[in-house]
């Protein structure tokens, strides 16, 4: 049985692997299914590779790696994802494989045989690893243009679930926001009857208005494999990655002070939210996949 852990909670409501089939031992589900729970594990700012497992687990289950998303699916295992010239792989310390795309083969490398050169990162729940990778107990899951595709695929899936993430924090950092604002009295008075208060909360609210539906589209056309489904990965990713540090930058200013300190949780929130922004493509990246399309 998966451990009695958040990560393990999810593996039992069927969550990590939710867009496998039912005959590989998952739900028959697809990304538009996964949206909302990827948004809710943004709101709680949850420190697990779920975006991973969603986005990585059909290749994976369909590509001779059933043993291993079996044990994910399950909650008994953690992926990492590697793909082509990233420089840094997530949630390093707590990954037991990793997903490599070298350019060559996509392939799965055991956490035994890949070493790690730790990093420091904004965010300390999120560990994140310089790695380098042996051929040493790896399992060929592809190669040459058919491992080029499938790691395009798991590219794009992870970064809308990147985008699902970023809104779902988004969404919590507007709301602490909201009721900080209700509860704060300056002069007599709860800040949030100031006007200028008020302007930048409702500038963040729509922020993240607009970012939704461009992830909810972004979600149906990698779900029914659009042609164009690296452009609207590309359109939510951006929009996403944006309104969450534009959010970020409002609800910290309503906060003061207090924002400013590991005292309030509201750090969580803004420091996924920033290392969020800058994975799976940062921004630039995104803005030039568009400009080409």
């Amino acid at each position: 049985k998966s451990p009695k852990t958040p990560y393990g909670t999810l593996a039992e409501a069927g969550v990590l692997g939710m867009t496998l089939t039912e005959e590989q031992g998952g739900l028959g589900l697809d990304e538009t299914d996964a949206a909302l729970p990827l948004e809710e594990a943004g709101y709680a700012a949850l420190p697990e590779p779920i975006v991973e497992a969603i986005a990585a687990l059909p290749v994976v289950a369909a590509h001779g790696g059933g043993a291993w998303a079996e044990k994910i699916a399950a909650g008994e295992a953690r992926l990492s994802i590697s793909i082509g010239d990233a420089r840094l792989v997530a949630f390093a310390e707590q990954a037991d494989v990793f997903l490599r795309y070298d350019g060559k083969k996509l392939y799965l490398a055991p956490r035994e045989e890949v070493a790690l050169e730790m990093q420091v990162s904004v965010d300390r729940t999120r560990s994140i690893a310089v790695p380098r990778f042996t051929d040493e107990g790896a399992t060929v899951l592809a190669e040459g243009a058919e491992a080029a595709e499938l790691a395009a695929l798991v590219f794009d899936r992870a970064a809308l679930g990147s985008a699902l993430f970023l809104n779902g924090l988004s969404r919590k950092m507007l709301e602490l926001a909201v009721e900080y604002a209700k509860d704060r009295v300056q002069f007599g008075r709860p800040i949030g009857s100031q006007q200028a208060v008020k302007h930048r909360l409702a500038d963040a609210l729509i922020a993240l208005e607009f970012a939704k539906p461009l992830a909810y589209r972004a979600a149906w056309s990698v779900a029914v494999a659009d042609p164009e489904r690296s452009l609207h990965v590309s359109l939510a990713k951006l929009r996403a990655s944006e309104a969450a540090r534009f959010v970020a930058k409002q609800s910290l200013q309503v906060h003061g002070a207090i924002g400013y300190t590991i005292e309030h949780d509201l750090h969580l929130w803004m420091k996924r939210a920033w290392a969020l922004a800058a994975a799976y493509g940062t921004e630039d990246f995104h803005r030039d996949r568009i400009g080409r399309a």
